[in-house]
């Protein structure tokens, strides 16, 4: 099977430059005697810096990339010269991308714009030269500041697919279909659970030129939350979205208890994901006709389980799709 070209997690080892010593050193001139301290300060080690490019959306450059090193800064020098500064270095990374400590899972710096850069360690201090030290009391100092040491450790870098609507639903609910329907995007559709691996966008194109973006997201499955399945390797993706879109086929055994599946999955992953605005797609709606759909309309009303507007389309023959991508975008932007 051909390896995918979609990364969203990679563990990296960065190192921020040592800070240049600062130089003990006096003035030595002709016909100057006492020329004094002129030692000047070390440059700044270079630092490690994220950086947000709208051109990235994976991590795969990083993925064979594992160390990354800023350059040191240099000593300073006679004359009050200051050292020159370390190089920093610049790693850039897709938007929606969160950095944490491998060691410590602590929350380091998120990017979710393009050019916005972020300083993920920073480097060493420079030293202060001998200059800087001079009193009154004390007008020859024969010392200077060593620089700062560098910070290095494993970090992890994880992508969250940034976009307007996110397809929630089980495997096999027709998420692919829809989104190859409603946009130039061509993901993998086959008649099997887990067809989608990873996430797939697509620009879905509205009225009047307007567009935005709709994130195929892989099936969840109960006890996602706890890794079964694709498990949380998807669901921290849905966090990026600002619509929620279910999904559920018109043939499910009981619509209402899928639904209360999926919701009380991100519930148990994120209590803040139900706050986002959601709605229900009940697709394949080309197998029926109105008797049953009033017979699924009786059922949904009698369970009193879904609380969000539902709408049945059809991926194949186009029923209601129109109808969905108005809705959706009047969500979006109210």
């Amino acid at each position: 099977m051909a390896q995918s070209n979609f990364v969203d997690y990679v563990k990296i080892f960065c190192r921020s430059g040592n800070g240049g010593n600062g130089a003990s050193h006096f003035r030595h001139e002709k016909f100057v005697e006492f020329g004094g301290p002129d030692g000047g300060d070390g440059g700044r080690g270079g630092h490690v810096i994220l950086r947000g490019n709208a051109q990235y959306w994976t991590l795969i450059h990083l993925k064979y990339r594992k160390h990354i090193h800023a350059e040191d800064g240099e000593s300073g020098g006679g004359a009050k010269c200051h050292g020159k500064n370390g190089a920093d270095s610049v790693i850039d990374v897709p938007l929606g991308t969160v950095a944490r400590n491998a060691e410590t899972g602590q929350f380091m710096c998120e990017v979710t714009e393009d050019g916005q850069e972020v300083v993920l360690i920073a480097g060493g201090r420079g030293g202060l030269g001998n200059w800087n030290f001079r009193t009154a009391t004390n007008q020859a100092p024969r010392y200077a500041q060593k620089g700062g040491e560098c910070i290095e450790g494993w970090f992890i870098l994880e992508l969250k697919v940034l976009a307007d609507v996110g397809l929630v639903g089980l495997p096999n609910a027709g998420k692919s279909t829809l989104l190859s329907v409603v946009s130039a995007a061509k993901p993998k559709i086959a008649g099997y659970a887990f067809t989608t691996l990873e996430p797939n966008l697509g620009i879905v194109e509205y009225r009047e030129g307007l567009s935005f973006v709709m994130a195929d997201i892989p099936g969840i499955i109960e006890g996602a939350h706890e890794g079964r399945g694709l498990g949380t390797r998807f669901l921290r993706h849905i966090e990026r979205n600002s619509v929620l879109l279910f999904m559920i086929s018109c043939d499910s055994a009981d619509i209402s208890a899928e639904y209360k599946v999926l919701l009380g999955e991100l519930e148990m992953y994120n209590p803040e994901l139900l706050d986002k605005r959601r709605m229900l797609a009940i697709t394949k709606c080309d197998m029926l006709d109105d008797e049953l759909k009033g017979h699924i309309d009786d059922e949904i009303a009698a369970r009193g389980t879904i609380d969000i507007p539902y709408i049945y389309i059809s991926s194949v023959t186009g029923d209601n799709i129109t109808e969905l991508k108005d809705r959706l975008y009047h969500m979006i932007t109210d």
